[in-house]
């Protein structure tokens, strides 16, 4: 069985356990398994609410460790330490995907509701059963193929137009990790990494898009659905940099073809909180389905301040079954960029630059070392003018990581 502990504090009165609620409280407990920054922010949206969160954690140092009270430190993919966590919860929702999925049926046997549910999570959870599914249903995505060597790779690539392909590990990646890009056979030669673990492989043809969107939508158990603005999400290196709410110049039809996709992929999968639909504009005028995640998603960090009702707080009000917060946007503008790790750590200190030369900026941190290449936090900006609320943000984030001086 993980290890599992309550974390303490000094405070006046010496040590004390925290996350003991007063006698009477009878506000729900939102079980967050998963410590990162997605669960502090989660945790965040449920303040105003009076919500009580607890915490499965895998270091007493994680992001929302060090934020949340009532903190259980264990390993989530331990039945018996899962079992014990949800002890006293009201439900179960998460801050990534990677729980087993015969764990979150145990969980459900024993009467906890998790949301989003298994049978759900799966297609977040393996890109291959992903794929599969939503093909079924008619959802437009990119060629592809679950493929077992490079001869495979050879042959799927020579049934459509060639290299390159994408290849995707079926469980486990995200921002960048485990994709491959091959461009060629001769590349194809040298690319053994995906099949050395034995694990499932994921082929995909190489999409000719114009740019990469996002829909996001959340869904409550009643049925309930909202959609937020699609968006532009602008990658460097796998890495989401940049996200721009709404998405500058996307033909309304288009636009309204994707969140509609997105409501039906949510209601058809039985999603239950928030769903992120990573999409591809291609230069003929469609989109494809590039990925999903069942989770507030970086995407939809616009919306903590450019939002009526952010993500964040629309998940928890979905994974209690209340009724919905409204997802418009408070300003014709709104750009998220990711603050990422560099060699420059003391990020506070620049905090006076920013706000003295910004006072509408919103900064937003993650308690997090400084790693080159790490999201350690992300800043937003709105207003009416595209160009200058860009500059903004692009400034601060640039600022706060050290690659802009002045």
């Amino acid at each position: 069985m993980g290890r599992m502990d309550f974390r303490t504090r000094r405070g006046p009165c010496g040590n004390r356990s925290i996350g003991r609620y007063p006698e009477g409280v009878t506000f729900p407990v939102v079980g967050m398994v998963g410590g990162g920054q997605l669960a502090r922010m989660t945790h965040e949206a449920g303040i105003p609410l009076g919500i009580r969160f607890k915490l499965l954690s895998d270091t007493p140092q994680d992001s929302a460790a060090q934020v949340v009270g009532d903190v259980v430190v264990g390993d989530y993919r331990d039945l018996e330490t899962l079992r014990e966590f949800a002890r006293g919860c009201d439900v179960i929702t998460f801050d990534h995907e990677h729980v087993p999925t015969e764990h979150l049926r145990a969980l459900e046997a024993d009467g906890i509701p998790v949301r989003p549910g298994p049978d759900a999570l799966l297609y977040a959870q393996d890109k291959g059963e992903m794929r599969a599914k939503l093909t079924s249903l008619g959802v437009p995505c990119p060629r592809h193929r679950i493929v077992s060597d490079a001869a495979d790779v050879a042959a799927f690539a020579a049934e459509g137009d060639g290299f390159p392909v994408i290849l995707k590990t079926v469980r486990g990646g995200y921002d960048g990790k485990g994709v491959w890009f091959v461009r060629s056979e001769e590349d194809l030669a040298n690319t053994a990494e995906p099949f050395k673990a034995g694990v499932a492989v994921l082929a995909e043809e190489k999409v000719d898009f114009v740019r990469e969107l996002a829909a996001n939508v959340v869904r409550s158990p009643h049925g309930q659905a909202v959609a937020y603005p699609v968006v532009e999400s602008q990658q460097v290196d796998g890495v989401c940099d940049t996200v721009i709410a709404p998405a500058p110049d996307l033909d309304e039809t288009l636009a309204g073809e994707a969140q509609e996709l997105a409501l039906r992929v949510a209601k058809e999968l039985g999603v239950v909180g928030h769903l992120a639909v990573e999409l591809f504009e291609t230069r003929d005028g469609r989109i494809l389905v590039n990925e999903l995640a069942m989770r507030p998603h970086n995407s939809g960090h616009w919306t903590q301040d450019g939002a009526i009702t952010s993500q964040f707080a629309n998940h928890v009000r979905a994974v209690l079954d209340l009724p919905l917060g409204d997802p418009r946007p408070r300003a014709p503008w709104t750009v998220m960029c990711n603050v990422l790790g560099g060699d420059f750590p003391d990020m506070y200190s620049a905090y006076l630059h920013c706000m003295a030369r910004d006072p509408q900026l919103k900064i937003h941190m993650y308690g997090k070392d400084v790693k080159p290449g790490r999201k350690v936090g992300h800043v937003n900006t709105y207003g009416d003018d595209l160009d200058e609320v860009l500059d903004r943000a692009r400034h601060a984030a640039g600022y706060l990581r050290g690659t802009i001086t002045e």
